[in-house]
């Protein structure tokens, strides 16, 4: 018998037995452990939510009051235990919040990793790595051709395409949670203190932010109207929206709008011609190739396995590594954030 046999794969998602609960599980159960608030891991419906403080703000936020029976805040670091099972949390480095899910039980230590990445972030506590025995990891982008560039050469792209088109809007998409909030913080690092204009559905996500203790500077509602900007206004602006926006009707208000979409998928040509993407920026929250071996390699686990993303290829390149691997069947993860 495995050493990890505690573990159940389950159709509500990974089931600790000897805890009596489960990990970012896609259906109700009477108690969940969230890594993070996007909500291909994160659904309502629990009796009883643990994650950490800023995850559970986030989830109040993004589902409503009384979508969850109990929200129990855990801080990173702090140790509880459950059933037979001491827990704590460690920094993903994914969106604010974010959070590994470490479970100790005779002897064994598990991570499971939710979402991360291993890129400076000033929205959200870095990445931390955790040695242990089985090291569970996401590979979103798990292909050799995702090896993502500098997030701060993407900025200067999207600031050059501001200055040589000043009577255009450049509208980036950007995913409400996280890449939104972090594309801001990066603008601001690189000096710009302009105003960001952003679209409605992004605002209530960066008050929160703010209230939570993140600064991101001069924002205001892309509003084109009787009481909105006027189009000039926002010429040569800077526009944040969700990419479902860039075909929307609201983006046809905007003066001879510049398409720009930030995501790790845009390292994919294909993927922004197909999406009509003028001024693709590959920029991801999520670990690219040579990040997720390398973290593989420094948690130093006898055992990797892969719960979403391309399965194969990561464990074919931890085989030829001397890492024993294998794919988690876990349905229902998608990317929300690339």
């Amino acid at each position: 018998m495995s050493r990890f046999s505690w573990l159940e794969s389950r159709p509500q998602g990974l089931f600790v037995r000897p805890g009596d609960f489960f990990l970012d599980p896609l259906r109700p159960v009477p108690r969940a452990v969230i890594s993070h608030a996007h909500t291909d891991h994160a659904r309502p419906g629990h009796d009883e939510v643990i994650a950490t403080p800023e995850t559970c703000a986030l989830l109040e936020a993004r589902f409503g009051h009384g979508a969850f029976g109990r929200l129990r805040p855990l801080p990173l670091g702090a140790r509880i235990t459950l059933g037979e099972v001491r827990l704590w949390l460690a920094p993903a480095g994914h969106v604010l919040g974010s959070a590994q899910i470490v479970l100790e039980y005779q002897g064994t230590r598990v991570v499971w990793s939710g979402d991360f990445k291993r890129r400076p972030d000033p929205t959200c506590t870095a990445f931390a790595p955790v040695r242990c025995d089985l090291w569970i990891t996401e590979a979103t982008f798990g292909l050799p051709v995702f090896r993502h560039p500098p997030a701060e050469d993407e900025i200067a792209k999207l600031v050059r395409a501001q200055t040589d088109n000043p009577e255009r809007a450049i509208v980036v998409g950007v995913y409400a949670l996280g890449k939104c909030q972090r594309l801001i913080a990066l603008l601001r690092a690189a000096g710009y203190d302009r105003p960001i204009y952003l679209h409605g559905a992004l605002l209530p996500l960066c008050a929160l932010y703010e209230q939570l203790g993140v600064r991101l500077g001069p924002c205001l509602p892309a509003t084109v109207g009787e009481r909105g900007q006027a189009r000039r206004e926002l010429a040569g602006a800077i526009v944040l929206a969700p990419p479902s926006a860039l075909a929307d009707r609201w983006i046809r208000r905007l003066p001879d709008p510049l398409i720009a979409l930030a995501s790790g998928w845009m390292r994919v040509k294909q993927r922004a011609k197909q999406r009509g993407v003028e001024l693709p920026l590959v920029i991801s929250d999520h670990a690219d190739w040579d990040e997720l071996l390398a973290t593989c390699s420094e948690v130093a686990a006898e055992e990797v396995w892969i719960t979403h993303g391309r399965e194969e290829a990561l464990s074919y390149a931890l085989a030829q590594r001397g890492i024993a691997a294998r794919s988690l069947a876990l349905l229902g993860y998608e990317d929300e954030s690339g």
